[in-house]
């Protein structure tokens, strides 16, 4: 099995989030609706209707195209794809064929690696039909709703692991650009994915496995695939050029149909659209309102030493690693510790699933240095960050915050010493006092308690450390 080389391309279908469908008024977001709910006459397809194109979605594939480092076209035109399924009233699709608005580019990885972008085309979506035993109905609410088809370019990809991770950071990139909602579950981006394997450097007869939704399926599915290919060859068979589904449950691909050609689908130029034309400066406008991607996070969070599931973890929320950023900003030192909260308290307890308030780069500063100034304890500013999040909380600063939770050490040092003294003449402590004289220095842990409990946990623990080493040394 170590001959052969496996070649993955994948087309991602990215519904963008715009308020209306591509070619008709009606709301884009069909979910928790009623099916045939978000349907007009154009999406019905009726005697005499004409498209008219969805301006807004033209800006979001300029969005997606500039976060993918891809040329955009200046110049672009639809074409009518001829297919009939029940699920696309027309009898064809409107696509871009010949002249897609995006054009090449290219794709970093976090592991080092890159991809290449062949181009990507704006188009309509078709219904969706459920079947039931012998009858299916068909519910037309996603008719229409506009699809980037992001395609990539050869050599492609040579794993399945490579392959999710390209997946898991176009979805990134998709978030960070607002192309799209980014719900997997719901469909807004769906994978399929073309596999074949060879010995030699001449590509193997390729399969298409379709509508993938998660990062887990698309790894799966290609590890299934490579193996079934590689089987049927080493038996002396040929692997057929097919589209196939994927069942998660077995974990098995299984044959739809033979997979179309280009010249099966007798693409025409749409006579109803006209070319989309823009300027370079319309574009040049959009690619000055970017913010920062997800490779220039990475790079920027380079220098906090954070390990790499916990980085990746934080730039998967954009609203995260631009507070992160804000942070490094003001000052760097105290970043590392605004990084471990976000992924070690604020993602572990799944909070951003609640109500939660937006804390502010300079809230979260301010909080990482209490506890660098020992204002707090380490646990006391978990304590305190999770009720910066809190959205009852929306007025108060994390020093208020810690004060109003009692969590704020004593460091006044003439306070502590007035309570050190009690401890160290009290009876019960006179042992352990008399074996830190002795230079026993497990012993001090106990006298330490003893002014936490008599501080009622206000004391700065280093802080009462020290005064006991001075006052028994």
């Amino acid at each position: 099995m170590s001959e052969y080389k496996a070649t993955i391309g994948i087309e991602c279908h990215v519904q963008l989030n715009t308020k209306t469908k591509l070619f008709s008024g009606v709301d884009n977001d069909a979910v928790d609706k009623e099916p045939n709910a978000c349907v007009s006459p154009v999406d019905y397809a009726l005697p005499g209707v004409l498209p008219v194109l969805n301006k807004a979605a033209i800006e979001k594939c300029v969005r997606a195209g500039l976060a993918m480092n891809c040329k955009i076209n200046l110049a672009s035109r639809f074409d009518r794809k001829h297919y009939y399924y029940p699920d696309l009233p027309k009898g064809y699709q409107i696509t871009q064929m010949y002249q897609p608005i995006v054009g090449s580019g290219i794709i970093h990885l976090p592991d080092g690696s890159e991809v290449k972008i062949h181009h990507a085309h704006l188009e309509e979506d078709a219904a969706k039909s459920t079947h039931y035993g012998d009858y299916s109905l068909v519910d037309l609410n996603r008719a229409g709703t506009p699809l980037l088809e992001i395609v990539t370019d050869l050599p492609g990809m040579h794993s399945a692991a490579q392959a999710r991770l390209y997946c898991e950071e176009l979805h990134r990139l998709m978030m960070y650009a607002n192309a799209t909602n980014g719900d997997l579950y719901q469909g807004n981006m769906r994978f399929d994915v073309n596999v074949s394997v060879s010995k030699t450097d001449k590509l193997g007869t390729r399969t298409e496995t379709k509508n993938l939704n998660s990062f887990r399926s698309v790894e799966r599915a290609i590890e299934y695939e490579i193996k079934r290919q590689i089987s049927v060859l080493e038996k002396g068979g040929e692997v057929k050029q097919q589209t196939l589904g994927w069942n998660d449950a077995t974990g098995k691909t299984s044959p739809q149909r033979g997979k179309e050609e280009a010249q099966d689908y007798r693409y025409m130029p749409d006579p109803d659209l006209p070319p989309v034309v823009l300027t370079q400066e319309y574009v040049d406008k959009i690619a000055a309102s970017m913010g920062a991607m997800p490779q220039d996070y990475r790079s920027k969070f380079g220098v906090l030493n954070l390990d790499d599931s916990a980085r990746e973890a934080i730039i998967n929320y954009p609203i995260l690693a631009e507070r992160l950023s804000e942070v490094c900003d003001k000052d760097v030192k105290l970043a590392p510790r605004v990084a471990n909260w976000f992924a070690s308290v604020l993602l572990a307890e799944e909070n951003l699933d609640k109500d939660f308030k937006l804390a502010t780069g300079a809230e979260l500063t301010e909080l990482s240095e209490m506890v660098e100034k020992k204002e707090l304890s380490s646990t006391a500013g978990k304590e305190v960050f999770l009720a910066l999040y809190n959205a009852k909380n929306t007025s108060k600063t994390p020093h208020a915050l810690a004060k109003e939770m009692n969590l704020l050490q004593e460091n006044d040092e003439g306070a502590l010493e007035a309570i050190i003294d009690e401890v160290l003449t009290a009876p019960e402590c006179a042992k352990a006092a008399e074996d830190v004289r002795n230079g026993e220095m497990k012993a001090i842990g106990f006298l330490v308690g003893q002014v936490m409990k008599k501080s009622k946990g206000k004391a700065n623990p280093a802080t009462v450390n020290e005064l006991i080493k001075k006052k028994l040394s």
